[in-house]
């Protein structure tokens, strides 16, 4: 595991939904930081933590600071908070639009902070869409937010990982219809990018390996059971190894994720929201992590979301969290050295 201290500045957390679970979650975390869990600052209120901490018999000292030297100094006593205040006082499981911009705000400052350079890597909690969209929120998800505030000529890409797996879907949140009816080669191949150039910028993998699942059974049957493959597939692969990329495909996706399947590759390009998920999620659920390839910071969330059904109640795991968390210090790390500047 990468030790922040001396090589990095600590990351930043955002507080995400406030009635969800990232609030608890962020104090398991400091309650495991005898355990290696990178040092981090949470962008919240202050009272809220210490209402939710309080509420739930944790000891978790809350210690609002100034700016993120102090996060050092803090750590090992208390848990570094940035005060973000929230308009008015959070339900567990009842998301009020009158917090949302206070989660726009974490996340404006968190961005900020990496690309001023004074932190490491953003770790964002998860949001609800449904609430920012009461008060004007324009874009399908976390993910187009930070493309915007990252500028133009960025290209992200979403990547989830777990131990063992690496997948990147190139279509995702839209109906299975649909994915099929948009899927093309460009889109294959601008993912295919976006993955290979992140494995050796964040990954520190030299000369990524990547495999290109097909889209119908057995990878179409050599057109018996669709064209896809023929048509848009195949000749996504061959632009990709024309560019010096290795990647292989299409390769029936039945067949990509067994054990001797993964030793094969560094990631696998997946052309719809399933196809990624469902694999990565059988492998490892409790340290999936969301990761957002392309951008000029380092990203990472838990794999999961608000979990409303059990917000409040003290028994949300946080291992996906300390996994993102873990993610984005080494991440961080492996840009640092790639470029020997500060991250962002």
């Amino acid at each position: 595991m990468i030790q922040q201290t001396g090589i990095l500045p600590p990351l930043v957390m955002t507080m995400g939904e406030p009635a969800g679970i990232g609030g608890e979650i962020a104090l398991k975390a400091w309650l495991d930081r005898a355990t290696g869990v990178p040092p981090f600052c949470l962008l919240d209120d202050p009272a809220r933590l210490g209402t939710l901490a309080a509420g739930l018999g944790w000891a978790v000292p809350i210690r609002p600071i100034a700016d993120l030297t102090e996060v050092a100094t803090c750590w090992p006593d208390a848990l570094p908070v940035l005060p973000i205040a929230l308009a008015v006082e959070v339900v567990p499981g009842r998301p009020d639009p009158r917090n949302a911009p206070a989660v726009l705000r974490s996340i404006d400052r968190a961005v900020a902070l990496v690309r001023d350079g004074e932190a490491a890597a953003v770790v964002t909690n998860p949001i609800h869409k449904q609430a920012l969209y009461e008060i004007g929120f324009r874009h399908p998800g976390h993910t187009e937010y930070l493309a915007e505030l990252a500028g133009p000529g960025h290209h992200p890409t979403m990547m989830l990982a777990c131990p063992g797996l690496r997948v990147v879907p190139v279509t995702i949140h839209m109906a299975l219809r649909q994915a099929v009816e948009v899927l093309d080669t460009e889109a294959i191949v601008v993912a295919g990018r976006a993955t290979a150039a992140g494995l050796i910028r964040d990954f520190g993998i030299p000369d990524p390996r990547l495999a290109v699942a097909g889209l119908n059974p057995h990878a179409g049957e050599g057109g018996a059971f669709g064209r896809e493959e023929i048509d848009i597939v195949a000749p996504a692969v061959r632009r990709l190894v024309a560019e010096g990329i290795k990647a292989v495909g299409p390769v029936p996706a039945d067949t990509l994720f067994h054990a001797a399947a993964r030793s094969r590759y560094d990631a696998v390009i997946c052309l719809y929201h399933d196809q990624a998920l469902i694999p990565l999620k059988t492998i490892d659920f409790d340290r999936g992590v969301n990761i957002t390839l392309g951008l000029p910071f380092v990203r990472t969330s838990p794999d999961h979301g608000t979990a409303f059904d059990i917000a409040g109640t003290g028994i949300a795991s946080c291992t996906s969290l300390v996994a993102a968390l873990e993610a984005a210090a080494q991440m961080a790390h492996m840009r640092r050295l790639a470029t020997g500047r500060p991250v962002a």
